[in-house]
């Protein structure tokens, strides 16, 4: 049996367009992942991008340097009221260099701290495409295992229903069962042909989907092989108070509200004085005009600025930022609440899913009885064809339940250490580890 889904699983992968190879584990998976997935390329790229934003903010506390050159034609009539009138051509030059330093500037001092905070946000927020990576990868990869399992058992299924049409027609030919028999076990083959083709379908969706993170062709994937309870450490309010100090959304809208902080505390400073030390040098050149000739100047000086009157743009932009710091407090708020109705929600799902895999397996070993005592009861005459139908129908739900119920069980861990702020790549090998060949 285990060797018939072992050929299954490589057949439906040549289905899929894959190479055939040694079998993928969910940690090779990732790894590609990392190196293909555009999504999460573009959060890297995205991460480096705004890592700038620090040292752009920087940029205005130093100073500020800057050269400027003209050349001008210029040509002056003069007309006086005695006297001939007089036409006067000729060429000015000019280059030079000015150097502004910034003395007191409450703007550019909530700009750095802004610059400073938007690096930080981009940590978190690499972080939480990492973590998103991580569950897509596992999501992913337990759909194509799904997938694979519900073929391999509605053909184990049409397999078992085959001999009992087989068993009926010969059944039917000797005159010991009437023509219902075989038309029942011919409806129920029909119906799983048609959910034989369904799921070969679906397997070759989800598989495609894992492609497309991976961006590469895939071999055969490692299966389930250690289906032990996982060691689930601190109980459900632990976890939600781990939620609400490590959560990575709650992290990124904390630092969203200081940004917005510092914008009220920019947008205040605009209106205040701005000090400035401001040196010039450089020189001035005229070719053919009445006095021609070259000055040179340098200079150097303080300069203080006062806004006066701005048209009621910056008290505008004071009253947005206020409101835009209350939407942000508001966020953070909402991404607690969302913690821990996260954190409560994943727990619940690992540890129900735990007594749900239990009780799965305790399910299937009944099935199974069933099945057994059944088609014992047709060999004697008191059970009927349809009666055999309807317990291997039960026996091979049973088995694609509690395959579907074991893979939902390892991704509610997984969902709940990422709620909590924790989930890594160690998460991902611990459950790795229950793969194989």
């Amino acid at each position: 049996m285990l060797n018939h889904r072992i050929t299954l699983i490589a057949a439906s992968l040549i289905l899929a367009g894959t190479t055939i190879a040694h079998a993928s584990d969910l940690m090779e998976v990732y790894q590609a992942a990392r190196q293909q997935d555009p999504t999460y390329a573009s959060a890297k790229a995205t991460y480096e991008a705004n890592l700038e934003k620090y040292p752009q903010a920087k940029s205005v506390l130093l100073p500020q340097v800057s050269l400027a050159a003209n050349t001008t034609w210029n040509q002056v009539n003069s007309d006086p009221f005695s006297g001939s009138s007089s036409t006067s051509r000729y060429n000015s030059n000019g280059i030079g260099v000015t150097a502004k330093q910034s003395l007191y500037n409450g703007e550019n001092d909530a700009t750095v701290a802004q610059g400073r905070l938007t690096a930080d946000l981009a940590e978190v927020q690499l972080k939480a495409a990492k973590q998103e990576l991580i569950l897509r990868t596992a999501q992913a990869y337990f759909d194509a295992l799904t997938a694979q399992d519900n073929v391999f058992y509605i053909q184990q299924q049409k397999r078992a229903i085959s001999q009992q049409l087989a068993q009926a027609k010969k059944s039917f030919e000797v005159g010991t069962a009437t023509i219902t028999d075989t038309n029942e076990a011919q409806a129920r083959y029909d119906q799983t042909t048609a959910q034989e083709i369904a799921a070969q379908n679906d397997l070759n969706v989800k598989l495609e989907t894992l492609r497309q993170l991976t961006g590469g062709p895939l071999t055969p994937l490692a299966t389930l092989k250690n289906t032990a309870a996982l060691q689930l450490n601190g109980a459900n309010d632990a976890w939600q108070q781990q939620a609400q100090d490590s959560s990575l959304d709650i992290q990124a809208k904390q630092i969203l509200k200081s940004i917005s902080a510092e914008d009220i505390r920019k947008n205040k400073a605009a209106n205040y004085p701005t000090v400035d030390l401001v040196a010039n040098v450089g020189k001035n050149t005229t070719h053919g005009s009445s006095q021609p000739g070259e000055s040179r100047y340098n200079n150097i000086g303080i300069q203080l600025t006062i806004p006066l009157y701005t048209g009621g743009g910056l008290s505008s932009k004071s009253r947005e930022s206020v409101s835009r710091d209350e939407a942000a407090r508001q966020d953070v708020e909402t991404a607690r609440r969302n913690a821990i109705l996260g954190a409560n929600s994943a727990y619940l799902g690992v540890s129900s899913g735990a007594a749900q895999v239990k009780a799965l397996e305790q399910a299937l070993v009944s099935a199974d009885s069933v099945l057994k005592s059944t088609q014992l009861g047709q060999e004697v005459g008191v059970r009927t064809n349809l009666d055999v139908l309807n317990a291997q129908q039960s026996y091979y739900s049973a088995q694609k339940d509690l395959s579907a119920a074991r893979y939902a069980y390892l991704l509610s861990y997984l969902k709940l250490k990422a709620v909590a702020g924790k989930l890594d790549e160690t998460d991902l090998q611990e459950i790795n580890q229950r793969l194989g060949q």
